[in-house]
Protein backbone atom coordinates (compact mmCIF):
# COMPACT_ATOMS: atom_id res chain seq x y z
CA UNK A 1 0.00 0.00 0.00
CA UNK A 2 2.96 2.36 -0.41
CA UNK A 3 1.11 4.11 -3.24
CA UNK A 4 -1.54 5.25 -0.74
CA UNK A 5 0.51 8.28 0.32
CA UNK A 6 0.71 9.74 -3.18
CA UNK A 7 -2.92 8.86 -3.85
CA UNK A 8 -4.36 10.58 -0.77
CA UNK A 9 -2.12 13.65 -1.00
CA UNK A 10 -3.11 14.15 -4.63
CA UNK A 11 -6.79 14.22 -3.66
CA UNK A 12 -7.38 17.91 -2.88
CA UNK A 13 -11.07 17.78 -1.92
CA UNK A 14 -11.34 17.25 1.84
CA UNK A 15 -14.66 15.40 1.81
CA UNK A 16 -13.41 13.01 -0.87
CA UNK A 17 -10.20 12.55 1.08
CA UNK A 18 -12.19 11.62 4.21
CA UNK A 19 -14.34 9.14 2.29
CA UNK A 20 -11.28 7.44 0.81
CA UNK A 21 -9.55 7.07 4.17
CA UNK A 22 -12.75 5.81 5.82
CA UNK A 23 -13.18 3.14 3.15
CA UNK A 24 -9.53 2.02 3.27
CA UNK A 25 -8.93 2.36 7.04
CA UNK A 26 -9.60 -1.33 7.88
CA UNK A 27 -7.28 -2.48 5.11
CA UNK A 28 -4.60 0.03 6.10
CA UNK A 29 -4.72 -0.88 9.77
CA UNK A 30 -5.47 2.64 10.95
CA UNK A 31 -7.86 4.20 13.44
CA UNK A 32 -10.41 6.51 11.82
CA UNK A 33 -13.48 7.76 13.64
CA UNK A 34 -15.72 10.79 14.13
CA UNK A 35 -13.32 12.47 16.55
CA UNK A 36 -10.62 12.65 13.87
CA UNK A 37 -12.98 14.37 11.45
CA UNK A 38 -14.14 16.72 14.22
CA UNK A 39 -10.56 17.83 14.91
CA UNK A 40 -9.80 18.13 11.20
CA UNK A 41 -12.78 20.45 10.72
CA UNK A 42 -11.41 22.66 13.51
CA UNK A 43 -8.01 22.70 11.80
CA UNK A 44 -9.66 23.56 8.48
CA UNK A 45 -11.53 26.48 10.01
CA UNK A 46 -8.40 27.70 11.77
CA UNK A 47 -6.35 27.64 8.56
CA UNK A 48 -9.04 29.60 6.76
CA UNK A 49 -9.27 32.12 9.61
CA UNK A 50 -5.53 32.61 10.16
CA UNK A 51 -4.38 32.37 6.54
CA UNK A 52 -1.24 30.70 7.86
CA UNK A 53 1.37 30.29 5.13
CA UNK A 54 1.16 26.52 5.08
CA UNK A 55 0.15 23.86 2.57
CA UNK A 56 -3.45 23.37 3.71
CA UNK A 57 -3.81 20.07 1.86
CA UNK A 58 -0.75 18.66 3.62
CA UNK A 59 -1.89 19.91 7.05
CA UNK A 60 -5.40 18.50 6.72
CA UNK A 61 -4.12 15.16 5.41
CA UNK A 62 -1.78 14.97 8.40
CA UNK A 63 -4.65 15.86 10.72
CA UNK A 64 -6.68 12.96 9.33
CA UNK A 65 -3.81 10.50 9.80
CA UNK A 66 -1.74 11.62 12.80
CA UNK A 67 -3.94 9.65 15.22
CA UNK A 68 -3.91 6.51 13.08
CA UNK A 69 -2.58 4.36 15.93
CA UNK A 70 -4.44 6.03 18.77
CA UNK A 71 -6.81 3.83 20.75
CA UNK A 72 -9.84 5.88 21.76
CA UNK A 73 -10.30 4.39 25.21
CA UNK A 74 -6.61 3.97 26.06
CA UNK A 75 -5.99 5.05 29.64
CA UNK A 76 -2.49 3.73 30.17
CA UNK A 77 0.08 6.52 30.02
CA UNK A 78 2.53 4.25 28.25
CA UNK A 79 0.20 3.93 25.26
CA UNK A 80 -0.59 7.64 25.28
CA UNK A 81 3.12 8.40 25.07
CA UNK A 82 3.87 6.17 22.09
CA UNK A 83 0.84 6.22 19.79
CA UNK A 84 2.06 9.22 17.77
CA UNK A 85 5.48 7.63 17.24
CA UNK A 86 3.90 4.32 16.31
CA UNK A 87 1.58 6.15 13.94
CA UNK A 88 4.50 7.91 12.24
CA UNK A 89 6.27 4.59 11.75
CA UNK A 90 3.12 3.10 10.23
CA UNK A 91 2.65 6.06 7.90
CA UNK A 92 6.21 5.59 6.67
CA UNK A 93 5.24 2.06 5.63
CA UNK A 94 2.31 3.52 3.72
CA UNK A 95 4.68 5.59 1.61
CA UNK A 96 4.72 8.98 3.34
CA UNK A 97 8.01 10.87 3.33
CA UNK A 98 10.05 11.52 6.51
CA UNK A 99 8.88 15.12 6.89
CA UNK A 100 5.20 14.18 6.70
CA UNK A 101 5.77 11.47 9.30
CA UNK A 102 7.61 13.95 11.51
CA UNK A 103 4.70 16.39 11.23
CA UNK A 104 2.28 13.69 12.34
CA UNK A 105 4.52 12.56 15.19
CA UNK A 106 4.51 16.14 16.44
CA UNK A 107 0.78 16.03 17.23
CA UNK A 108 1.96 15.63 20.83
CA UNK A 109 5.26 16.27 22.58
CA UNK A 110 6.11 12.82 23.92
CA UNK A 111 8.65 12.07 21.20
CA UNK A 112 10.83 14.93 22.46
CA UNK A 113 11.31 16.60 19.09
CA UNK A 114 13.59 19.63 19.47
CA UNK A 115 12.86 21.10 16.04
CA UNK A 116 9.11 21.06 15.55
CA UNK A 117 7.57 21.52 12.13
CA UNK A 118 5.11 24.45 11.81
CA UNK A 119 2.37 22.07 10.67
CA UNK A 120 2.77 20.06 13.88
CA UNK A 121 1.79 23.11 15.91
CA UNK A 122 -1.52 23.31 14.05
CA UNK A 123 -2.12 19.59 14.61
CA UNK A 124 -1.33 19.96 18.31
CA UNK A 125 -3.83 22.78 18.83
CA UNK A 126 -6.63 21.15 16.82
CA UNK A 127 -6.05 17.81 18.56
CA UNK A 128 -6.05 19.21 22.09
CA UNK A 129 -8.85 21.70 21.61
CA UNK A 130 -11.02 19.30 19.65
CA UNK A 131 -10.44 16.50 22.13
CA UNK A 132 -11.68 18.65 25.00
CA UNK A 133 -14.85 19.66 23.14
CA UNK A 134 -15.85 16.05 22.46
CA UNK A 135 -17.94 14.11 24.99
CA UNK A 136 -16.08 11.41 26.89
CA UNK A 137 -17.43 8.57 29.05
CA UNK A 138 -16.23 10.41 32.16
CA UNK A 139 -17.41 13.92 31.16
CA UNK A 140 -19.37 15.96 28.65
CA UNK A 141 -17.58 18.09 26.10
CA UNK A 142 -16.13 21.30 27.48
CA UNK A 143 -17.05 24.82 26.48
CA UNK A 144 -14.53 26.40 24.06
CA UNK A 145 -13.32 28.96 26.60
CA UNK A 146 -12.74 26.24 29.19
CA UNK A 147 -10.69 24.19 26.73
CA UNK A 148 -8.65 27.22 25.71
CA UNK A 149 -7.76 28.03 29.32
CA UNK A 150 -6.51 24.47 29.90
CA UNK A 151 -4.42 24.52 26.73
CA UNK A 152 -2.81 27.85 27.59
CA UNK A 153 -2.29 27.44 31.31
CA UNK A 154 -1.84 23.67 31.73
CA UNK A 155 -1.00 21.71 28.58
CA UNK A 156 1.29 24.31 26.98
CA UNK A 157 2.19 26.25 30.09
CA UNK A 158 5.90 25.42 29.80
CA UNK A 159 5.96 25.01 26.03
CA UNK A 160 5.51 27.30 23.08
CA UNK A 161 3.42 26.85 20.00
CA UNK A 162 3.92 29.37 17.22
CA UNK A 163 0.19 29.56 16.46
CA UNK A 164 -1.16 29.68 20.02
CA UNK A 165 -1.82 33.42 20.03
CA UNK A 166 -3.79 33.48 16.80
CA UNK A 167 -5.56 30.25 17.79
CA UNK A 168 -6.76 32.02 20.91
CA UNK A 169 -8.08 34.84 18.69
CA UNK A 170 -9.73 32.22 16.48
CA UNK A 171 -11.52 30.52 19.36
CA UNK A 172 -12.66 33.78 20.91
CA UNK A 173 -13.89 35.38 17.69
CA UNK A 174 -15.35 32.34 15.97
CA UNK A 175 -16.98 31.36 19.25
CA UNK A 176 -19.13 34.48 18.98
CA UNK A 177 -20.45 33.69 15.50
CA UNK A 178 -24.09 32.66 15.44
CA UNK A 179 -25.41 30.09 12.96
CA UNK A 180 -29.08 30.38 12.10
CA UNK A 181 -31.29 27.32 12.12
CA UNK A 182 -34.22 25.83 13.98
CA UNK A 183 -32.35 27.12 17.01
CA UNK A 184 -29.62 29.74 16.69
CA UNK A 185 -26.33 28.53 18.07
CA UNK A 186 -22.58 29.15 17.85
CA UNK A 187 -20.11 27.58 15.44
CA UNK A 188 -18.51 25.26 18.01
CA UNK A 189 -21.79 24.37 19.71
CA UNK A 190 -23.26 23.32 16.36
CA UNK A 191 -20.21 21.20 15.60
CA UNK A 192 -20.51 19.52 19.02
CA UNK A 193 -24.19 18.84 18.35
CA UNK A 194 -23.44 17.29 14.96
CA UNK A 195 -20.90 14.82 16.32
CA UNK A 196 -23.17 13.87 19.22
CA UNK A 197 -26.10 13.13 16.94
CA UNK A 198 -24.24 11.40 14.10
CA UNK A 199 -24.33 7.64 14.52
CA UNK A 200 -21.24 7.03 12.39
CA UNK A 201 -18.58 8.64 10.20
CA UNK A 202 -20.67 8.78 6.97
CA UNK A 203 -23.53 10.56 8.72
CA UNK A 204 -21.19 13.06 10.38
CA UNK A 205 -19.42 13.80 7.08
CA UNK A 206 -22.77 14.26 5.34
CA UNK A 207 -23.87 16.83 7.92
CA UNK A 208 -20.62 18.74 7.50
CA UNK A 209 -20.84 18.66 3.71
CA UNK A 210 -24.47 19.63 3.17
CA UNK A 211 -24.53 22.78 5.22
CA UNK A 212 -22.17 23.27 8.11
CA UNK A 213 -18.80 23.89 6.43
CA UNK A 214 -20.13 26.21 3.72
CA UNK A 215 -22.15 28.20 6.25
CA UNK A 216 -19.16 28.62 8.54
CA UNK A 217 -16.89 29.61 5.64
CA UNK A 218 -19.23 32.45 4.69
CA UNK A 219 -19.12 33.68 8.27
CA UNK A 220 -15.33 33.39 8.39
CA UNK A 221 -14.98 35.56 5.30
CA UNK A 222 -16.03 38.52 7.43
CA UNK A 223 -13.12 37.90 9.82
CA UNK A 224 -10.15 36.70 7.78
CA UNK A 225 -9.29 40.02 6.16
CA UNK A 226 -8.02 41.52 9.41
CA UNK A 227 -4.72 39.58 9.18
CA UNK A 228 -3.96 40.13 5.50
CA UNK A 229 -1.05 42.43 4.68
CA UNK A 230 -0.62 43.28 8.35
CA UNK A 231 3.14 42.91 8.66
CA UNK A 232 3.24 44.80 11.95
CA UNK A 233 1.03 42.32 13.77
CA UNK A 234 3.25 40.42 16.24
CA UNK A 235 3.28 36.65 15.87
CA UNK A 236 3.67 36.11 19.61
CA UNK A 237 2.58 37.81 22.78
CA UNK A 238 5.31 38.96 25.18
CA UNK A 239 4.55 35.94 27.39
CA UNK A 240 5.09 33.51 24.53
CA UNK A 241 8.27 35.31 23.47
CA UNK A 242 9.68 34.65 26.93
CA UNK A 243 8.84 30.95 26.58
CA UNK A 244 10.65 30.85 23.25
CA UNK A 245 13.74 32.59 24.58
CA UNK A 246 13.84 30.29 27.61
CA UNK A 247 13.41 27.18 25.44
CA UNK A 248 16.17 28.24 23.03
CA UNK A 249 18.62 29.16 25.78
CA UNK A 250 18.09 25.79 27.49
CA UNK A 251 18.81 23.94 24.23
CA UNK A 252 21.98 25.99 23.67
CA UNK A 253 23.23 25.25 27.19
CA UNK A 254 22.72 21.53 26.65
Amino acid sequence: MEEFAEYILNEKDLISKIEIIYFLAPKLGINFDKSIIFKTEIARMFLKYSKAKLDNNLVLTACLLCNCKKIDNAQKMGKVQVYAMEGAQHLKKLGFDPRFCKICEGVNRYSGQTQREPESDVLELADQFGGMLIDRPERIGMMPDEALVLIEHRNLKDEYNRYLEIFRDFVEEVGKIQISGAVNTTVFARLQKLIREAKDVPEFVKQLAIGYSDTVDKKLETLTGKFENNENRPMFSSETEQKILKHVSEKVEK
